[in-house]
């Protein structure tokens, strides 16, 4: 039985039990009908194609540098087919069963530079009042520490009664650990404190060191999110580049980049496994990789000559 009349009934079983969307269902012909091409090619069929035959069509299309997303979608297209000619009686096997899925690979995290973070720091410092110590407040803080955006908006003001050079900072699943305040982190938080009292509401006392007159508590990540992407604008960084991750970011990468250790920069971002805090080491290699190409002589010489070939 060939693979094309299989489609029309695959493709109003996704319709109607799946409630498939146009988009979706335009997506999933597109795959499909590309691996049909190639098994055609081949002299096979899609109906009648082996686990080795979907093997070749995955391997043509790393050899042609698809994304591993690409090849995932591509994959799961064919394993939904699959499963449907099979619970349909149209075939007694699934030859995607023993096809392994592409390794996505993690993004490299977003983060924003050092001159960019100066940039940020000296426009918060230029502003009045509350809000503006406030806000200072928190992005030293954030950038001196590396905390979660939830460790910051909960950090209790217990913690800033005592001058001390480090923080003891309760993150997930309640483990605790020290992260250290620099100077200026900790002039900033002087700083705030004493307008701290502005945020409360009048008569009451707050545990949080950044308290709010909502029914938080405290100011939301949400909210502390959107004074970033204000300040970012004034700084003259795209407000889609920023975000409290992406300070997070630039506290692991600046401080690889000035020689500190993975194990060192783990215990400081609070992370289980180390294997997450590598994710800066590879943020450092494209990195160098896109300076070298944008300066080196050598590199601009070989650009040079490709276009002209």
């Amino acid at each position: 039985m060939t693979a094309e009349p299989a489609f029309g009934a695959f493709f109003e079983m996704l319709a109607a039990e799946r409630n498939a969307a146009a988009n979706t269902l335009a997506a999933y012909r597109r795959d499909l009908e590309d691996v049909a091409g190639f098994l055609t090619a081949r002299r096979g069929s899609l109906a009648q194609a082996s686990a080795d035959d979907l093997r070749a069509y995955l391997g043509r299309l790393a050899d042609n540098d698809l994304s591993p997303r690409t090849q995932a979608r591509r994959l799961s297209a064919l394993r939904q087919f699959y499963r449907f000619l099979v619970e349909d009686g149209r075939r007694q096997d699934d030859p995607t069963a023993a096809l392994d899925a592409p390794k996505l690979g993690r993004p490299l995290p977003k983060l924003l530079s050092e001159e960019e973070m100066s940039a940020l720091i000296e426009v918060c410092r230029g502003l009045d009042g509350a809000e503006g110590a406030r806000l200072l407040a928190m992005i030293e803080l954030l950038y001196a520490t590396g905390l979660r955006v939830s460790e910051l908006v909960r950090m209790p003001v217990a913690v800033m009664l005592r001058d001390q050079p480090f923080l003891t900072v309760k993150g997930k699943g309640g483990k605790e650990r020290l992260v250290p305040l620099n100077p200026p982190a900790k002039a900033a938080l002087a700083a705030y404190l004493e307008h701290r009292p502005r945020f409360l509401r009048e008569g009451q006392a707050s545990s949080f060191l950044f308290p709010s007159r909502g029914k938080e508590g405290h100011l939301t990540r949400q909210r502390f999110g959107q004074m970033l992407k204000e300040i970012g604008l004034k700084a003259g960084i795209d407000p889609a580049r920023i975000s409290p991750h992406v300070l997070r970011h630039a506290f692991a990468t600046h401080l690889l980049d000035h020689g500190a250790d993975l194990r060192s920069l783990q215990k400081m971002l609070g992370h289980a496994d180390i294997a997450t805090t590598q994710i800066y080491t590879h943020v450092q290699q494209e990195r160098l990789k896109s300076l070298v190409e944008a300066h080196h002589p050598l590199a601009k010489a070989g650009k040079s000559t490709s276009r002209k070939r």
